[in-house]
């Protein structure tokens, strides 16, 4: 992380070099164009050699950038009125969880996801993005109101994980998680699940279930952080970097792996560096896989999801596979006869 640290602080002083001659420019009516674009063809090349050889752990900071565009800020920049719904009915409002109506461009949909914040302040008071039990249970509320609605619902992960509090653990935070998890898998309206920045274990699960998932580049996805997985694995969390290799969680993979869907790309550099191209990619994604997800109403959206995560993590050996066809019905989410009992 240090390294990767020190080549975007190279970036930012090609930035403040490029600005500066770009003021003298313009203050002092001199034609500098050649050396201003000399020194953003460096920059794009210094960017491109960064960030097209990113290591998994290099990729976990990027998803944990602090300018990285929120939910909120996708709310934003891809839809249009949209209208916060708040409170669980229970006990309170959880703001590490934010939900409500929107219409992206002509399509009203649910849109529920994690709110980390924007600075530390409004962090500190989201609680970074990690929900309590009442974020869950309004997510509940509001896939039920979605799916009485009849409302596709559009989910943007993005927690470190959901939060660990012994109070988080009185209110019952497994069984609210649990309950979000069932609730999501059993809907009859479709889902729709983006990834755009931290997918940290059952925080990330609870509004994850989805007929499609998609991740954007420089996200990830995990049953654990890499810190946590060390601490487990090898007793010493200095070993993350290690663990994030390990874990298999970044987009390329998790794509290879048939758990997500497709990978969003983002603008070189990141996310961060331009918010509104990041989201006018993903809106463009968003349209496309909702337009495939409109079609899933019903028993539909039942069948789709259920054929989706019965064949996650399905291994099978090569002499077990008799024919063509069976690799067909593999591919389509289906298993071969003779080999449901062994996975039933």
């Amino acid at each position: 992380m240090k390294e990767l640290t020190r080549k975007e602080e190279l970036i930012e002083e090609l930035e403040r070099k490029i600005a500066e001659l770009k003021r003298l420019s313009r203050e002092a009516g001199l034609d500098i164009s050649h050396q201003i674009k000399a020194l953003e063809e460096e920059k794009e090349k210094v960017l491109r050699e960064i960030y097209e050889n990113l290591t998994p752990w290099e990729r976990v900071q990027l998803a944990r950038h602090p300018k990285r565009p929120t939910t909120l800020d996708f709310i934003e920049m891809m839809t249009e009125d949209f209208l916060e719904l708040k409170g669980d009915r229970y006990v309170s409002d959880d703001p590490a969880i934010v939900g409500g109506i929107a219409f992206l461009d002509n399509t009203p949909l649910m849109i529920i996801g994690h709110q980390k914040g924007r600075d530390l302040e409004e962090r500190k008071k989201r609680n970074f993005g990690m929900p309590h039990p009442e974020g869950f249970r309004k997510a509940i509320r509001l896939m039920k109101l979605a799916e009485r609605m009849g409302l596709p619902i559009l989910s943007f992960v993005d927690t470190p994980g959901a939060y660990p509090g012994v109070g988080a653990e009185e209110r019952g935070q497994f069984i609210a998680i649990a309950e979000s998890i069932m609730t999501m898998a059993r809907l009859k309206v479709p889902t729709l699940v983006v990834v755009i920045g931290e997918g940290g274990s059952g925080g990330a699960l609870g509004i994850g279930v989805g007929n499609y998932i998609l991740m954007m580049e420089h996200a990830y996805f995990s049953v654990i952080s890499p810190e946590g997985c060390a601490s487990i694995i090898y007793r010493d969390a200095n070993r993350a970097p290690e663990a994030a290799n390990k874990l298999r969680l970044v987009a390329t993979d998790l794509v290879n792996l048939g758990v997500v869907d497709e990978i969003v790309p983002e603008p070189l550099g990141g996310a961060h560096r331009d918010p509104r191209q990041a989201a006018s990619t993903l809106k463009n994604y968003v349209k496309k896989y909702l337009e495939k997800a409109m079609e899933l109403f019903g028993e539909r959206a039942l069948e789709h999801r259920y054929r989706k995560y019965r064949k996650l993590g399905v291994f099978l050996e090569g002499e077990s596979l008799k024919s063509s066809a069976d690799l067909v019905a593999l591919y389509k989410g289906e298993l071969p006869p003779h080999l449901r009992e062994l996975t039933s």
